[in-house]
């Protein structure tokens, strides 16, 4: 059980100075220093810190009145299915309740036409089926918790965001002055059954996203303008002046496009108080460059501003078998509750730090999307979905996205669960986060205690022909919101990598953590056919648009192939975005490449590549490295659904005197991959495991362990390909062949090791479990990591036998787990095994494991010491080895997600 903070005693006084900061993001301190750019003193008027488990950095300029809002729009459908909320003590809890109590002083609720089948309005369409009568309720529960509530009509029967902004079907048909009667009528009855049922109502947004002006099926601003007008007439007449007229705009980080937005609204007279932006870090670009952009609109124009959505990962769990947006991890911050904090602190600072007190607050989007079961039951789950409309989209808003059946049956979206569950400020089991508590710390500040939070994961996507550069250092985060970066020694050669595929590098950081960076090696960015029109710029600037300043497209300067490019350069500050949008794109899986040269760029400056469609993105960062030195930014993976749109863009914010070039941009379908046949390579590895070493020569011993190192390498990659396991193979196989057996020793006749021929075959079953380690001898006291897969449940127990201990849990994402555990010191020498267990204490998998005496003991009889080049090599325990080391493997089958082939995102 959570106590509530303590305020911190005279000690930590000083340390206020530290909470003060802004742009925590990538402090850094060594331990029990004062952070770079902190104030040398404490203000003394400045509230005292508290002690508490995170470390949250006091926010400056918060007004009186400043919004800590809350998106609640599924909350009615999560209680239909089951979902308990609880309070810090466990205790089952209403949910407004217990978000009041953590300093939530507004609720957003977002209001669908008729998000029903037409056929029948007990079929929802999901995503919380809120009408305008579940809003009332939601806003009317909200008011009873102390809140103000922020309604936000997105003028269509589902989803509306970028690129989707379709029109009601009751308004299907009407021309523009019959459509702004029925959104003003709309709006003033929605708000007028607000009124009536005592809802706090404090703003009311007009439109949901609407990047570009698009709202309610009808664009172009001459147009839509009309419609803002009409929305903000109804807010006006129906509630009076005192409720705040919002419009809602995302993408900040595309230069220009706030201002350009803002300008069309105030050229055409329209009515509204607030500019509300969505921020997600993952993908909006940096805070300094929020700031600016919503400084530009608040000033120009004298508006308040505020982030109507933003939110971040407190774990990469999955918690109800449907895929999260977030899988991998992010690079802002952790994906840890202290990151979550840390990422909400900072947009809150970002808002505060617009000019004249005009940032007024921020709201986070669905806190409390909670599984509606565990994974593990996902056929349930399922059930619950689409009787609740408890998740994402059920199959019945079909119609929705096809009303006419173009699609021929295809599905249009993912149809299933909340893919947000692991960015909620609750746990899985209903029970608040100490994140949620950031309103409250932010403004005094807390501190907590120095402890390693997480290791920087980084990923790349490199294509085959091109070198892997591993980063030479990582961010290690603390739960005292420090960073510090450290020197990382990567185990695995880049050259083992033969051909496409997936791989996960391990290596130690300079302080002794754990280290995993996962590369995507893809076909040569020749193969398949690039869909981005005029991708090198040789036919002029069409179909490109692009906005800033700085730029020219189709500039005849430094191309990398042919004879233009986009050219940049200015003397002062300068950012810019250019893209175009790529349609009949037939949905599959695409990724997105460029080239760029350059230089002179500043250390914050920040330059990118984006494709996106719908709602979900890709993006792929890259520097300016010299003239002529062509980086070649890839991103990961995009699914594209049935709409086949996709944006594809480039946006750069960079110092005065930076220069360079853009070129060959390709959109390209990822190929499928048939699964590499790795039985071969783990026969030998189990074969290299047995053999006993102190009969050979250091030298062959020391050729077998690095061959071993690389099968090892292989065979707990994600998708290794065929050519990657092959040349394991023969690495190994040579090594085995090469043993040269010591004078007066008689080594055991060895086994043929040919290789069987190699080809596809039919893989293990995915859902069995299995697992590596990295170290197969280890002393006693040190550390052992173990990669896992297949794994049931949630969270796993991991201890080592004979008389059991455990040593470690760990969350599972996807069935899979990396978990880094310590032998225990007093533990004897010799045959031991590492025993993975679900939360019942079922053992699922047994690893054996060789334990020497710890340093300074005598190692027993018979058994070759441990070395740093043995314990760093030698890493062969792998699913079938455990059948001649008398292991032990339990498989256990895993129920599938019923979700329809599609983009999974918010």
């Amino acid at each position: 059980m959570r106590t509530r903070p303590r305020r911190r005693g005279a000690r930590t006084v000083a340390l206020a100075a530290v909470l003060t900061m802004t742009g925590v993001a990538g402090m850094t301190a060594a331990a029990g220093a004062v952070p770079a750019g902190a104030a040398v003193a404490a203000d003394e008027a400045a509230p005292v810190p508290v002690e508490a488990g995170i470390t949250v950095p006091r926010v400056d300029g918060m007004g009186e009145d400043w919004i800590n809002g809350a998106d609640l729009s599924s909350v009615l459908s999560l209680e239909e299915s089951g979902v308990v909320f609880r309070d810090e003590a466990g205790r089952p809890a209403d949910v407004f309740d217990v978000l009041a109590d953590a300093g939530v002083n507004y609720a957003r609720v977002r209001v669908w036409n008729e998000p029903f089948t037409s056929a029948d309005p007990a079929l929802g369409y999901g995503g919380g089926n809120v009408d305008a009568a579940r809003a009332v309720e939601i806003g009317r529960r909200a008011t009873a918790a102390g809140m103000r509530v922020l309604v936000d009509f997105h003028y269509s029967d589902f989803w509306a965001h970028p690129g989707q902004q379709k029109s009601p079907r009751a308004w299907a048909g009407l021309d523009l002055d019959q459509r702004v009667a029925a959104l003003k009528g709309y709006t003033a009855d929605t708000l007028r059954a607000m009124a009536d049922a005592g809802v706090d109502v404090g703003m009311v947004q007009i439109g949901n996203e609407t990047t570009g002006g698009e709202i309610a099926g009808v664009q172009g601003w001459d147009s839509t303008a009309r419609l803002f007008q009409a929305g903000s007439e109804a807010v006006r007449e129906t509630l009076g002046a005192d409720v705040k007229v919002a419009v809602h705009f995302t993408n900040p980080e595309r230069a220009g496009q706030y201002a350009a937005a803002a300008k069309a609204l105030h050229d055409r007279g329209v009515d509204y108080d607030v500019f509300l932006s969505s921020y997600y870090a993952f993908w909006h670009g940096s805070l300094a460059n929020l700031t600016a952009v919503l400084d530009q609109v608040a000033t120009t124009y004298d508006k308040e501003v505020a982030v109507a959505e933003t939110s971040w990962a407190s774990t990469l769990e999955d918690g109800d078998g449907y895929p999260n947006v977030i899988r991998t991890a992010p690079a802002a911050y952790p994906a840890s509750v202290q990151g979550q904090a840390l990422a909400v602190r900072d947009v809150m600072q970002a808002v505060a730090d617009v000019s004249g007190g005009r940032g007024i607050g921020t709201f986070y989007w669905e806190p409390a999307w909670l599984p509606v079961g565990p994974p593990d039951q996902v056929d349930a789950n399922w059930d619950l979905w689409e009787r609740d409309g408890s998740g994402w989209a059920t199959t019945h808003s079909q119609e929705f996205y096809d009303p006419t059946g173009a699609l021929g049956g295809e599905w249009a979206d993912a149809y299933g669960g909340s893919s947000w569950d692991n960015q909620a400020l609750f746990a899985f089991d209903g029970t608040p986060l100490e994140s949620l508590r950031v309103y409250e710390y932010a403004r005094t500040g807390s501190v907590a205690p120095r402890e390693v939070d997480a290791v920087e994961q980084p990923r790349l996507t490199v294509v085959a022909s091109d070198p892997v550069p591993l980063p030479g250092t990582l961010r290690v985060s603390y739960t005292d919101g420090t960073t510090e970066d450290e020197a990382v020694t990567w185990r695995d050669d880049p050259s083992w990598l033969l051909d496409p595929g997936t791989y996960t590098f391990a290596g130690t950081t300079a302080g002794g953590h754990a280290a995993t960076a996962t590369v995507t090696v893809l076909a040569d960015a020749g193969q398949g056919e690039n869909l981005v029109v005029n991708g090198g710029f040789e036919d002029g600037a069409a179909p490109w648009t692009g906005t800033g300043t700085g730029y020219t497209i189709s500039s005849t300067n430094d191309p990398y192939a042919g004879q233009r490019s986009t050219h940049f350069w200015a003397a002062a500050p300068y950012a810019f975005t250019i893209e175009q949008t790529v349609t009949g794109v037939p949905a599959g899986q695409y990724r997105l490449s460029a080239r760029a040269q350059g230089g002179d760029a500043g250390s914050a400056d920040t330059m990118q590549i984006s494709a996106s469609s719908g709602i979900s993105s890709v993006t792929a960062d890259f520097r300016l490295d010299g003239f002529a030195n062509w980086q070649h930014p890839q991103t990961d993976v995009l699914t594209v659904a049935a709409d086949g749109v996709v944006v594809v863009s480039a946006s750069l914010a960079l110092s005065g005197g930076a220069w360079g070039s853009l070129d060959a941009f390709e959109l390209v379908a990822v190929p499928d991959t048939t699964a590499a046949d790795t039985a071969a390579l783990r026969g030998l590895a189990e074969r290299a495991a047995g053999v006993d070493r102190a009969r050979y020569t250091a030298d062959s011993v020391a050729a077998l362990d690095s061959a071993a190192g690389r099968a090892d390498f292989v065979l707990r990659a994600a998708a290794p390909g065929q050519a990657t396991v092959d040349g394991a193979a023969a690495a190994l196989t040579a090594a085995l062949d090469g043993l040269v057996a010591l004078p007066g020793t008689t080594p055991p006749t060895p086994g043929p090791t040919t290789p069987p021929a190699p080809g596809p075959t039919t893989p293990p079953a995915a859902d069995a479990p299995a697992g590596t380690l990295s170290a197969t001898t280890v002393r006693a006291g040190g550390t052992v990591t173990l990669t896992l897969t297949g794994m049931p449940g949630e969270r796993v127990e991991v201890g080592i036998a004979s008389v059991y201990q455990r040593l470690a849990t760990a969350g599972l994402v996807d069935g899979g787990a990396t978990v880094t555990v310590t032998i225990p010191a007093d533990l004897a020498p010799g045959l031991h095994h590492l025993q993975v267990r679900d939360g019942a204490g079922t053992v699922l998998l047994a690893l054996p494991v060789t334990v020497l005496a710890a340093d300074g003991a005598t190692p027993a009889p018979g058994r070759l010491a441990a070395t740093g080049a043995a314990g760093a090599g030698l890493a062969l325990a792998t699913a079938l080895a455990l059948v001649g080391a008398g292991g032990l493997l339990l498989t256990r089958r895993r129920r599938a997600a019923r979700t329809a082939p599609g983009r999974a995102g918010r």
